[in-house]
């Protein structure tokens, strides 16, 4: 499914809004295990690695509260704007023999399941902005859960599928 924020926006605002979209699931790796432990505890921990490679594609992933999204950024992508719901991230890249990195088409789905074996899909959506492509899916939360995310890829580049999977452990309302 082919999503775009709105169809007459200026290049520079959608580089913008992918720019703060990417930041924000970037923040929700910022300060994870600081030791500060007078404070309140963060709204979601990695558990795992964020990435993983196959030979030369580098997949990126995350998943985070949709109530730490701006506001405005939410609103743009169509994301409800939630302490019990979970947004999922996920890009891929193709590294050339100089190290640099493009970004790839292709199709991604994903599912995830709490400890306790309930399955939760999730809608990936594609997002194209510029150059940039990622894919994005909410799922919904029960309090504290801990969330297994099983994520399959297929890139354009006809590199096969490749299955990646991580858990985070969310603190919800």
């Amino acid at each position: 499914m082919t999503t775009s924020p709105s169809q007459h926006v200026p290049a520079s605002t959608l580089r913008r809004r992918a720019l703060a979209l990417l930041a924000a699931v970037a923040v929700g790796l910022i300060g994870c295990d600081s030791g500060d432990f007078g404070r309140t505890p963060q709204a979601a921990r990695p558990a795992e690695q964020n990435s993983q490679s196959f030979g030369n594609l580098e997949v990126h992933y995350n998943a985070l509260r949709t109530d730490e999204l701006q506001p405005e950024v939410a609103r743009a992508y169509g994301i409800e704007r939630s302490g019990n719901r979970v947004l999922l991230n996920v890009s891929m890249l193709e590294k050339a023999a100089d190290g640099r990195t493009t970004p790839l088409d292709g199709s991604v789905t994903a599912s995830a399941r709490n400890l306790n074996g309930q399955l939760k899909d999730l809608e990936m959506r594609r997002v194209q902005e510029g150059t940039s492509i990622y894919f994005i899916g909410e799922v919904g939360i029960s309090g504290n859960e801990i969330l297994v995310f099983d994520i399959e890829l297929a890139p354009g580049n006809g590199s096969g599928r490749h299955s990646v999977q991580f858990k985070r452990e969310f603190f919800g309302e």
